[in-house]
């Protein structure tokens, strides 16, 4: 999302049928410790055989298959998955040291140098040239989804642009859905960027039923609220309201939309800067107002919130206190990994590229991500431009390859072995999907893995790790796959 007017495109492709659950490949025995093995069935066959029974070898190399999820072939993948793209390498040049309130942050962890969650993984880095990324519909006839998330008994809630939130118990997609919540009489959804756009559910979810919703009121402004679950229902109450913050907005566009909690326990809340063109109303580097930030903000003190004594304007009146990054054109999607901490922001570009912020988990926030200075990691009114105190981009792509930046997650589900620790993110016009990750120099490399035909209004997971996207007007959620 991001952008004023998304130029119309051709459907690329369409998903493959679905292969057979039980169809599989013939596994390749290459070691010795397999061959052993398959001397072994051969040798009991033949024993077997001589004393009048049977035994059937093709049966036991299925079941040995059968056992090894690698070797099984059960997902839909998505028709032209580039797995043969090259590898891009993106060496971010040196920043020069700013000030405490514009900090760089620590140096990233060193498991967030290269994909993480097992010695496995490390040992064996992350070789984009033999993962395909495919796309499995688990879910459809949903009325412009734009994000999904869970709560930890496994529910999935599917927030829709309508004003409405839509709940799977316990994950089971093969249900129907239930609304969860309908706030459609006070949400302004007609403007391509309104609606209601985010969704966080509390930590402590299961114990207090709070939820905290980002819409576009019938006014224009955007509106963080808190609502609250009846009872024990997967159903939450229209008329338990809490106002959090409200923001007007000068333009119907850029409006961000997102909201997660941190690891530390606060609440973050993306903004964009008022919308128009080329930062026309000069937010991007405005500490003093919200415009082009990320919030972040203590929702279990105060009233309604109280401001974290670490964020970098609690102190001081340089900024508003609530600000913990700037100069962000519009951070439509953000997101924490859940095992290093890292944050990953999409920020929608202007009028060349698309981009990837980052910073790492422990960060003592500050950031000024350079907006408009900089459009991503390239300089943006001039050739040359002063990049002293800006913390560029990590990554970015050409318009030729899409038009708005929409950020995904990295991947911590079990599904996948190979996808371990990557992160993955698309394009919302062009539908392709990347991969990212850092080598062990600490360069990072983007891969586009997936050209598929859906329009990626967001990523989203499970209770389990495992990635989703939704596809706006398709009305689809689509789980994220990867085979080799």
């Amino acid at each position: 999302m991001g952008c004023v007017v998304v130029p119309s495109r051709s459907v690329i492709n369409k998903q493959n049928d679905a292969r057979s659950p039980g169809a599989r490949r013939w596994r390749v025995f290459n070691t010795r410790k397999e061959f052993g093995q398959l001397a072994l069935v051969l040798l009991i066959g033949l024993v077997l055989a001589a004393c009048g029974g049977t035994t059937n070898r093709e049966q036991a190399r299925e079941e040995q298959v059968a056992r090894s999820p690698d070797l099984q072939q059960t997902a839909v993948q998505a028709s032209q998955a580039v797995s043969a793209a090259p590898s891009v390498a993106v060496t971010t040049p040196s920043v020069a040291a700013s000030a405490a309130t514009a900090s760089n942050g620590p140096a990233p962890s060193a498991a967030a140098a290269a994909p993480a969650g097992s010695a496995t993984a490390a040992a064996q880095p992350f070789d984009p040239a033999s993962v395909t990324l495919g796309l499995e519909e688990v879910a459809r006839g949903l009325v412009g989804p734009l994000f999904v998330t869970h709560a930890a008994d496994g529910s999935v809630f599917v927030v829709e642009k309508r004003g409405m939130i839509q709940v799977f118990p316990g994950g089971d997609w093969t249900a129907a859905p239930q609304t969860f919540l309908d706030i459609g009489a006070r949400v302004r959804s007609s403007g391509s960027e309104q609606g209601l756009l985010g969704l966080a559910l509390h930590p402590q979810f299961a114990d207090n039923g709070y939820l905290y919703v980002n819409y576009i009121d019938r006014n224009g402004a955007t509106v963080v609220s808190r609502f609250t679950r009846t009872g024990q229902t997967l159903a939450a109450d229209p008329a338990s309201e809490q106002v959090v913050l409200r923001q007007e907005q000068p333009a119907a566009n850029h409006n961000g939309g997102m909201l997660a909690f941190g690891p530390d326990g606060y609440l973050y809340i993306g903004l964009g800067d008022g919308g128009g063109a080329n930062d026309q109303f000069g937010n991007g580097q405005n500490v003093q107002t919200w415009l082009g930030k990320l919030l972040r903000i203590d929702v279990d003190s105060g009233q309604p919130y109280a401001v974290p004594a670490d964020n970098p304007f609690a102190q001081n009146q340089a900024g508003k206190p609530e600000i913990w990054a700037y100069g962000l054109r519009n951070p439509w999607r953000f997101s924490f990994d859940r095992t290093t901490n890292d944050l990953y922001i999409g920020d929608v570009g202007q009028n060349r590229f698309e981009y990837i912020h980052f910073q790492p988990g422990g960060s003592q926030g500050g950031q000024n991500y350079g907006w408009p200075i900089l459009e991503g990691i390239q300089c943006f009114r001039t050739a040359n431009c002063d990049r002293t105190g800006l913390t560029q981009a990590i990554v970015d792509y050409p318009h030729e390859f899409g038009c708005s930046v929409t950020g995904g997650y990295v991947y911590r589900g079990t599904r996948y072995p190979a996808l371990q620790g990557v992160y993955v993110f698309g394009d919302y016009c062009s539908g392709r999907m990347w991969t990212l990750t850092r080598d062990e120099a600490g360069a990072w490399q983007k891969h586009e893995a997936l050209q598929s035909d859906a329009q990626i209004s967001s990523f989203g997971e499970d209770a389990a790790g495992e990635l989703y996207v939704t596809d706006l007007t398709g009305g689809r959620v689509l789980r994220v796959t990867a085979s080799r």
